[in-house]
């Protein structure tokens, strides 16, 4: 019996070597960086380029923008010289009649934000990019657009930031 419990207890001290030796990570924001290649990030201002200004937008896109980064990785944000490297411009800022009413009206009205992006990965250059990203957002047309514009801007802008994230360092 005392043979028994020592090839219990020596078995159970291999298992938890073994388990002390594994290392399991978890990632729950989806970035797959390798950070002995990638440890800074250049986020250049996203200037308005679009037809229709609000200037609030371009300072609520920004700080989305490095706020994800910041909070979601381990990167430190530079001016100039990073690993990855983002730019672009806000280019569209649109609305659109979404639906009409019965007395031919506009019951929904369709907001449209677009980001230009050019994305740059010094560490591998296979994984540059130039794209654009959008989001909608829909507002009833009883409102004026000053009345929702900041909260549809947020929301948009969350979106598109976790658009470009996903592209950038997420690899889905």
């Amino acid at each position: 019996m005392a043979s028994r419990s020592k090839i219990i207890v020596l078995a159970s001290l291999t298992v938890l070597c073994l388990l002390a030796a594994c290392k399991v990570e978890y990632r729950f924001n989806g970035a797959s960086i390798d950070y002995t290649k990638t440890k800074t990030i250049q986020i250049d201002n996203f200037p308005i380029r679009s037809a229709y200004v609000w200037p609030p937008m371009q300072s609520i896109f920004q700080t989305k923008l490095t706020d994800i980064y910041a909070h979601q990785t381990k990167l430190r944000q530079v001016k100039k010289n990073g690993d990855l490297q983002l730019a672009g411009e806000i280019v569209g800022f649109d609305q659109f009649n979404k639906s009409i009413s019965s007395d031919g009206y506009s019951s929904q009205v369709q907001l449209k934000l677009t980001v230009n992006v050019r994305f740059v990965n010094n560490a591998n250059h296979d994984e540059d990019f130039e794209r654009q990203f959008s989001a909608t957002a829909d507002y009833e047309a009883s409102q004026q657009l000053t009345a929702v514009q900041e909260e549809l801007v947020n929301q948009m802008s969350k979106d598109i930031t976790e658009q470009i994230f996903n592209a950038t360092v997420a690899n889905w």
